[in-house]
Order: C-alpha cells, then structure tokens, then sequence
C-alpha cells in the first residue's frame, strides 16, 4: 500500500517537472502575455492593457521600425519597458538639433507619448541583446483586440 501510495507520488511529480519545463520553455523562447504600466504608449497602449508577445523575432535580429517591444531598461535592468522601434541599425535620427546615427547590434526606442517618456532620446541606442520581446496584438481590454 505504502509502496503503491509512494510511486503514485512520484508519478505526479514527474508529471509536474514535465509540464512545469515545458511551460518554461515557452514563456522563455515563444512567447507570453505582457501587462503594461505607464503613459508611455499612449493612446495606442493605456496602462494595464495586456499583451501577446512573441521572443522569435528579437532573438533572431529581425524587428523592423514602427514594431513595439518589449525590453529590458538600460537604465534599470530590474525593469522592463514597452517602446515602439522608431530606428534600426544605420539609421539617422534627428532630435531637435542633435542627430545620431544607430550603431549596428541597437536599436532606437521611443514612446508613442512623447512629452511624457524615458526613451532612446534620454538613453541613447539600446543594445537588440536587451530586447525580450515583439508585441504581437493586444488582449485585454476586449475591446482593444
């Protein structure tokens, strides 16, 4: 009984291990649902909206301008912030009376707000390592979708 008892818990938490790695490996390297705070995007992502996310596209170097992403601050690593891609590598961006050219392996971020947003025009080029993200569609609210 103690030993029929004893398997039938091993069984379970194996079974756990499995689907607990397998669900790792898909937020990690799929993809997952995002929750954005801030006016940053504002009006095309409000505070609290949620978000599909896919991590193929940052891993594989392949976003383009006007994607949204999510990122690791370079501010503050502990941090993560939703932008929308307004430079890729090679680009000029003029800002105001400054222009900077994006070195390869960056990216230029900005907020969609742009009177209220900590951006690439504070922080410079962000590092595409630094990228977890791309903004598939929004799904919450419903109404968003």
């Amino acid at each position: 009984m103690l030993r029929k008892f004893s398997l039938k818990i091993l069984d379970t938490i194996g079974t756990l291990l499995k689907y607990g790695c397998v669900s790792y490996c898909v937020l990690e390297y799929i993809g997952d649902f995002v929750v954005c705070t801030g006016p940053s995007m504002e009006p095309t992502i409000y505070s609290n909206d949620i978000l599909l996310t896919e991590h193929v596209t940052p891993r594989r170097h392949r976003i383009d301008r006007g994607d949204i992403v999510i990122s690791k601050c370079p501010s503050n690593p502990c941090q993560h912030i939703c932008k929308r891609v307004t430079g890729i590598p090679g680009d000029k961006i003029r800002d105001g009376l400054s222009t900077y050219i994006v070195p390869n392996g960056h990216v230029w971020l900005e907020g969609d707000n742009r009177d209220n947003s900590t951006d690439s025009r504070i922080y410079g080029p962000v590092p595409q390592a630094l990228l977890r993200g791309r903004a598939m569609c929004k799904v919450w609210p419903p109404g968003g979708i």
